[in-house]
């Protein structure tokens, strides 16, 4: 019996320790990784809860309004929000 405990406890030890060594890039949800991902899950794209489109034609305004979200797409990765307007990956 205790031959077992001291054979789980190592096996979660192990388990922990490997978790801990994944780079955190790693752990990234796959619809951060490029836009034709992330407008899978999101069509419209994600903006910050105020964000306004800039564009000359007409403004996407269909997008997630969410600042969680799109900070975390963009610590996964800058370049979905490549005009700097607040929304990530915005389509119409």
């Amino acid at each position: 019996m205790i031959a077992d405990m001291k054979r789980l406890s190592i096996g979660t030890a192990l388990a922990v320790a490997s978790l801990m060594l994944l780079p955190v890039g790693a752990q990234a949800a796959p619809w951060h990784e490029n836009c034709t991902k992330f407008n899978n899950k999101y069509p419209h794209g994600v903006g910050r809860t105020h964000a306004h489109d800039h564009t000359s034609g007409t403004p996407v305004t269909t997008f997630k309004h969410s600042t969680r979200l799109y900070r975390i797409a963009m610590n996964a990765n800058s370049r979905l929000d490549g005009d700097q307007d607040g929304i990530a990956c915005e389509k119409a």
